[in-house]
């Protein structure tokens, strides 16, 4: 069991009163996690995708909307920031098939610049096309281990899974991806280098 930290036990406070319909202390929660929420969304969507502002305002009614489940086992921001990828995940799926059934040859991505910020950006995109058809938990710790950076340990409190339990739903997805892009050398190729051996 962590110390407690004062910012925390203000945060978790805040997370009481907000639930039990604070409108002050509402706007004070979502002024504290909103950042991490934000670059999380960014992360697991591209920050160039057209809908990521939807994904972001998705994730902070899902996160109010959540409140009352919140048992106090994290930071209230790592609890946002795993709603945040799970908003991401689904606008991104949405995004996808409504592209596939309008035109099929469309491509969204229209990111410019240097050929390595365009390889970096298409090993991304790929990245994420596969998270979409994991399951979520697996989806989700990959996103937030590979595409946000966090730490086995922040898995590991902000979902409240034992350290082995995250450990083993990424190395179940990485397993997966595997397996996935095995028929696939132009994909293998392109994910390469996106550090999914750690």
């Amino acid at each position: 069991m962590s110390i407690p930290r004062p910012d925390l036990e203000e945060a978790i406070r805040l997370v009481r009163q907000a639930a039990s319909g604070d409108t002050l202390a509402t706007r004070k929660l979502l002024e504290r996690v909103a950042p991490r929420v934000v670059r999380t969304a960014r992360a697991a969507m591209g920050a160039h995708h057209p809908e990521v502002e939807d994904a972001i305002q998705l994730a902070l009614i899902g996160f109010i909307q959540a409140l009352p489940s919140f048992r106090g086992e994290c930071d209230p921001s790592l609890f946002a920031a795993r709603i945040a990828v799970r908003s991401a995940g689904a606008v991104r799926r949405r995004s996808r098939a409504r592209r596939k059934r309008l035109d099929p040859s469309v491509e969204v991505d229209t990111l410019e610049g240097k050929p390595a910020e365009m390889a970096a950006s298409r090993r991304r995109a790929a990245f994420r096309a596969l998270l979409d058809d994991l399951p979520e938990e697996q989806s989700e710790a990959l996103a937030l281990r590979f595409m946000v950076g966090w730490s086995l340990a922040e898995l590991a409190e902000a979902t409240g899974a034992p350290l082995n339990t995250v450990r083993s739903r990424l190395r179940l997805g990485k397993e997966a991806l595997r397996r996935r892009i095995q028929g696939d050398p132009a994909l293998a190729e392109e994910l390469e280098t996106m550090g999914l051996d750690s």
